[in-house]
């Protein structure tokens, strides 16, 4: 079995913008979930979504900021389960980004998943695919929003 996502992506937008949407939480809350992100290291935050009993999620996933280094990189633990205190789920997301050209390379790695997770592994794959896209829009949008004033 697989026990890590891993996703590459390119950003017309350079990492300062791109950057804003991992670490910012209304813009967060705008392509992945509602949250209640601060970027400060040691930083515990959840991500909020509608609870998945056929997975054994309650809808909340516990965060802790583990590394941040402003533009190029952010880890943070990703922990969730059925709500009882017993955490099924326990990962680690890391997100980097490199100056690529004009644009920004974008990377994601999810690490840690067991083999009694491949159903949310499965899941949190196309997820992932799903809201990278969402940020895209955003970004697009709004950069080309900017320069249109």
């Amino acid at each position: 079995m697989q026990t890590e996502i891993k996703n590459e992506w390119i950003y017309e937008q350079m990492p300062n913008e791109v950057w804003e949407y991992l670490t910012q939480v209304d813009l967060i809350g705008l392509w992945l979930m509602p949250n209640n992100f601060k970027p400060i290291l040691g930083q515990e935050f959840q991500f909020h979504s509608k609870p998945i009993p056929t997975l054994n999620l309650d809808g909340i996933f516990h965060c802790k900021i583990l590394e941040m280094v402003p533009f190029q990189k952010l880890i943070y633990s990703w922990k969730g389960g059925s709500g009882n205190g017993v955490f099924t789920l326990d990962t680690i997301v890391e997100w980097t980004l490199e100056k690529y050209g004009n644009s920004t390379k974008l990377l994601l790695k999810q690490t840690g998943f067991k083999k009694a997770n491949l159903a949310i592994f499965n899941a949190m794959t196309n997820g992932w695919q799903t809201n990278i896209q969402k940020m895209i829009i955003h970004l697009n949008t709004n950069t080309n929003a900017s320069t249109n004033v």
